[in-house]
């Protein structure tokens, strides 16, 4: 035992020092440089975050503890439980956590397999947030009752404990099922309803307490009751039965959720043990049978005004999308916020003093949001070709087609996001003015060619390679991130400073002119930087197959 444990301990050693000796050596480039501002940026975004969770939890954990309340230690842990489960999924921009199965072609045991497993896991943001709240819960039931201390940190170690482990699992299993295109497409859509429907959750409960109804009460209560047997609430109940001298009750539930954490460690187990030993899931269907029938031959598409290889590559960035549901789904995400904000609160300022002077800015606002939406496909265009950038530098077309193609994909969605916000407005809010549809419509004509100029730079100065089948990853560099967030603020900016002032002067066409003259502007830097395209990509060649073409 001593020797399996020296074993483990000396190997964790190891992968520690080697994941140190790579980030030191990526220092040594001006692209590991300037990761480092970034990261160390987006960490103290996260730790003013973090502070004020920790306040607040301090706060509220002692008040409950300190007036005989500590039933109440669930409200706190449920939004805990919520964000460490949630916020990798919906931010995995700022999620950097390695591919643990690369260490796999090391021989190395599966005990440290398995530590390394939960241990990438603890770094990540949402780990190190949800343990930094749970923490300044133990210190406000400690200030409220010092002999509380022990059995406080028994339980919420526990209860982080099956945190982590069940974020890896849902990540483990996910990346199991999604190692399938078809599985991947059929889940991707699932659980982006899933996330749409949760998002009504807050408008159909507010609707329900303007006319609250018994069944309602009922409905609360019994939701109250039920939340008691699940983690958040047995962890909660743990402390709160040993505050009012009912340990054997509060062991009770501590054992409980030992079990519980216990049975996804299992769950956990199961999966990293078949990936340890070497399962490799494949996605590449049977060699077909020869058949007699000559194929007939298929034509590309044709887009007049464009050569071949800008069609080409525009062809084909239309099919993949075609062929992704949840990239699909996404897409039409300005049509559903216009509907969450039509029932849910902001339906409330429809006869507000804000919403009467501006009636109009549901359309620019939805546009907006519609070009945000794009980021993950403008900012990182080699992302999802992966590999497949040999094929482009083996190709007679030039870069400058290649990602005129690509933008020309964007700029469709775009167009097509912004035809379907006016219509969704109109039914919703009432037709927006000509002059606030025009200026909205010219003033996307200059933002888009902006961000996709940013875009192009920064899938080639900074790519990374977009895995579908992983889940929970970074889909961009922090690099990439940073600068899309810059350049989006200033485009937004500039955009809400043009019709704040055409409001100012009471003529709203004032804006579909400044935008026009920005939008020559905007155009005149795309192409310049498009020029400069294919001699940057030649340039960076070695930099992006390494990036995009690493196993």
């Amino acid at each position: 035992m001593r020797f399996g444990t020296t074993i483990t301990t000396g190997q964790l050693t190891t992968i520690a020092e080697l994941r140190w000796r790579m980030f030191v050596n990526g220092l040594r480039s001006k692209r590991g440089k300037i990761e480092l501002v970034s990261r160390i940026i987006v960490s103290l975004a996260f730790a003013f975050g973090g502070l004020g969770g920790f306040g607040l939890a301090t706060g509220l954990s002692w008040y409950f503890v300190a007036h005989n309340q500590a039933d109440f230690l669930p409200i706190l842990l449920w939004p805990v439980f919520f964000f460490w489960q949630v916020f990798p999924v919906m931010a995995t921009a700022f999620t950097n956590n390695p591919d643990s199965s690369e260490l796999l072609r090391f021989p190395l045991t599966y005990r440290s397999f398995f530590l390394i497993r939960l241990a990438y896991g603890f770094f990540d943001p949402a780990s190190a947030l949800g343990s930094v709240g749970l923490l300044g819960i133990l210190l406000g039931v400690t200030i409220a009752g010092p002999l509380l201390f022990p059995w406080a940190l028994l339980a919420l170690v526990t209860f982080g404990l099956f945190n982590l482990i069940l974020m890896q699992t849902i990540f483990a299993w996910l990346e199991r099922w999604l190692a399938q295109r078809r599985t991947r497409e059929v889940l991707g859509v699932l659980f982006i309803l899933f996330m749409l429907s949760f998002q009504l959750i807050g408008p159909m409960t507010q609707r329900l307490q303007h006319h609250p109804s018994p069944e309602f009460r009922r409905a609360v209560e019994t939701a109250t009751q039920l939340q008691r047997v699940f983690p958040p609430g047995l962890a909660g109940d743990a402390i709160a039965q040993a505050a009012h001298g009912e340990y054997m009750v509060g062991f009770t539930s501590l054992l409980f959720l030992g079990s519980i954490t216990a049975a996804i460690g299992y769950l956990l187990h199961l999966r990293l043990r078949n990936q340890f030993r070497g399962e490799n899931l494949s996605e590449a269907a049977a060699r077909p049978a020869a058949s007699l029938k000559p194929q007939a031959v298929q034509l590309g598409w044709n887009l007049p005004g464009f050569s071949p290889s800008v069609a080409a590559v525009f062809e084909k960035e239309m099919r993949y999308l075609a062929r992704s549901g949840p990239m699909l789904l996404t897409l039409f995400m300005p049509l559903f916020m216009l509907l969450i904000f039509r029932l849910g609160p902001m339906s409330q300022m429809r006869h507000s003093t804000f919403l009467q002077r501006t009636p109009d800015m549901a359309f620019p606002a939805a546009a907006a949001y519609a070009l945000l939406v794009l980021t993950n496909l403008v900012y990182n265009s080699f992302g999802p070709d992966a590999a497949g950038m040999q094929f482009f530098f083996a190709s007679p077309a030039t870069f400058q087609h290649i990602l005129l193609g690509k933008n020309l994909m964007h700029a469709s969605i775009l167009l097509a996001n912004a035809v379907l916000a006016w219509m969704a407005v109109a039914a919703f809010y009432g037709p927006p003015t000509p002059a606030v549809s025009v200026g909205t419509l010219v003033g996307l004509f200059f933002a888009a060619p902006l961000s996709f100029a940013a875009g192009n730079l920064l899938s080639l100065y900074s790519p990374k390679k977009r895995d579908f089948s992983t889940f929970g990853r970074q889909n961009a560099s922090q690099i990439t991130v940073l600068a899309s967030f810059g350049v989006q603020i200033v485009v937004f900016g500039i955009g809400a400073a043009v019709f704040a002032i055409a409001r100012l002067y009471r003529n709203l066409w004032i804006a579909p002119l400044v935008f026009f003259v920005l939008a020559i502007i905007s155009v005149v830097v795309y192409i310049v930087v498009l020029g400069r395209m294919n001699a940057l990509a030649i340039e960076r060649r070695e930099t992006l197959l390494a990036e995009l073409c690493r196993a």
